[in-house]
């Protein structure tokens, strides 16, 4: 009887894989997605050579010559610098690394990038073969467990991330309960906190530290936070717009049931445009992991600590709330704006050389070639735009990437259109305010906050992170009674604190 139970199961799983990929294949004329041509991707560029070997250091302070091994991946350790030291207060070598623009805190199996020759591979896939013929939570497990799924695995697989896609109400009154004008990624770091709260059941700290070593907990806790996300941002959004939030439905694409749950308004009948959600899911392919950022290097940060994994990425999303990681497409339109028209194009070019302007959306910290993200979206953009109208400031975003990619000034620095320059002109052009941005930007790289915590947990390798610092403060000083201090330099007092127009009032007032 049970194996009856568990079949028929599977069968309806399969049932609701296959309607998804039916309507694709009926939509796009027999195509799985039809949106994006095929695209050349640089898949034969040769992988890089074993770099084993050893250095010899010579420490002209003192005469001594010092080995350091490198690993086939041409990394050195980097405590093997302590023992270069000029003697006993010595403590060592210590490597001055801001913004770790050279430092590799990580081995990891899950996505390579090679910014001098724009290539980015999750698990080794080029992400253009991803955003044309996958699908998002498709790639999501590719991330998570190494492999694309079969037809069976990739079922059960969206049939779990469906039925963990309810939030605590809990969640959404607190939600409800923000101001109305509240930033929606500042909702979504409030909410993805929360949950650490309402599923006890998966913090280390009330549970045990070895709770996470658990296969059927980890994966319990992958599938929550998939399934979660989405009725999240989508409960951010209504609470802008004064509306309540939509139950998910289980009977849609992960992406689909993202839009549903935003233009529904609570009609269950109601079915998003199927082009637009694939267009959103080939985004959310696009954003689902890019190695060690900003915020994948916070989640990772955190978890080495042991912390819940719900704590752990609400950082990492707070990290990606910042302008300079997940807001920068924000930038890019209010730069499109601000040129206006095609013919403004030549005096900006010479302001950005003039250093008087700045340019957002060209360069990239890894990218030093045409991120290949920028491509794909570049693609996309058109026909996004051939189903809810033309962006007047794609023709300025053209001609702007022409005019700087023919300049000199641009070429020799290697600025090239990041993955930002045309992203915000889709997600305007589909609906969503500016301020909304980084949140579709969150929701898909959850994936790659989860395969990196997953993989933290099985890294031998993996300690609690605790950099070093170079300490330039006074060296020493001695303890003086409060009378006896002299008064400090104006720049280290307390500054003047604003007072409100409210408070003078009630100070005006008798008694105060």
């Amino acid at each position: 009887m049970e194996s009856v139970d568990h079949s028929t199961v599977a069968r309806g799983r399969l049932a609701v894989l296959s309607a998804h990929l039916a309507a694709s294949y009926d939509q796009f004329g027999g195509v799985p997605n039809g949106i994006l041509e095929s695209s050349t991707c640089s898949a034969a560029v040769a992988p890089p050579p074993n770099l084993k070997g050893s250095l010899i250091v010579v420490d002209e302070r003192t005469g001594k010559r010092y080995q350091v091994q490198v690993s086939e991946e041409g990394t050195i350790k980097a405590t093997d610098f302590k023992r270069i030291t000029t003697g006993k207060d010595d403590k060592g070598l210590k490597l001055y690394d801001p913004g770790y623009l050279n430092t590799a805190p990580v081995r990891s199996s899950i996505c390579y990038i090679d910014g001098d020759e724009g290539i980015l591979r999750y698990r080794g896939y080029p992400i253009e073969e991803l955003a044309e013929g996958s699908s998002f939570l498709e790639v999501a497990y590719l991330l998570m467990y190494g492999n694309l799924p079969s037809e069976a695995q990739l079922a059960d697989w969206e049939f779990a991330v469906s039925q963990h896609s309810a939030v605590p109400q809990g969640i959404l009154d607190i939600i409800q309960a923000m101001p109305h004008d509240a930033h929606p990624m500042g909702v979504l770091v409030s909410a993805m906190s929360a949950l650490s709260v309402f599923h006890p059941d998966a913090n280390p700290a009330l549970r045990g530290q070895d709770i996470y070593k658990s296969k059927q907990v980890r994966d319990k806790q992958i599938v929550r936070i998939l399934g979660k996300a989405p009725t999240i941002a989508a409960a951010a959004y209504l609470r802008m717009a004064g509306r309540p939030p939509v139950l998910p439905s289980s009977n849609l694409s992960y992406s689909e049931n993202f839009l549903y749950m935003l233009d529904s308004l609570g009609n269950r009948s109601y079915k998003p445009n199927p082009r637009l959600a694939r267009a959103l899911d080939i985004l959310f392919i696009l954003h689902a992991e890019h190695e060690m950022n900003c915020s994948t290097a916070a989640a990772r940060h955190l978890a080495s600590s042991g912390v819940d994994v719900y704590t752990a990425l609400a950082g990492a999303v707070g990290a990606l709330y910042g302008p300079l990681h997940g807001g920068a497409n924000e930038a890019v339109l209010k730069m499109l704006s601000e040129i206006g028209s095609i013919d403004n194009i030549p005096d900006f070019i010479e302001g950005v050389k003039n250093r008087k302007r700045k340019m957002s959306g060209f360069g990239h910290r890894v990218y030093k070639n045409y991120d290949p993200r920028a491509k794909v979206i570049k693609k996309l953009a058109e026909e996004v735009f051939s189903i809810v109208g033309r962006d007047p400031l794609i023709e300025v975003a053209i001609a702007l990437e022409k005019a700087a990619l023919s300049d000199e000034y641009f070429v020799k620095r290697k600025l090239y259109p990041n993955v930002d320059f045309y992203s915000g002109l889709i997600y305007r052009a589909m609906g969503f305010p500016t301020e909304f941005f980084p949140v579709l930007f969150a929701i898909p790289r959850m994936a790659g906050y989860l395969s990196h915590w997953r993989e933290s947990l099985d890294d031998p390798d993996t300690k609690i992170m605790r950099p070093a610092q170079v300490y330039t403060g006074v060296w020493l000083r001695h303890y003086m009674p409060l009378k006896e201090r002299m008064i400090t330099k104006a720049e280290d007092k307390l500054g003047q604190v604003s007072v409100s127009n409210a408070t003078r009032r009630r100070l005006a007032g008798s008694g105060a």
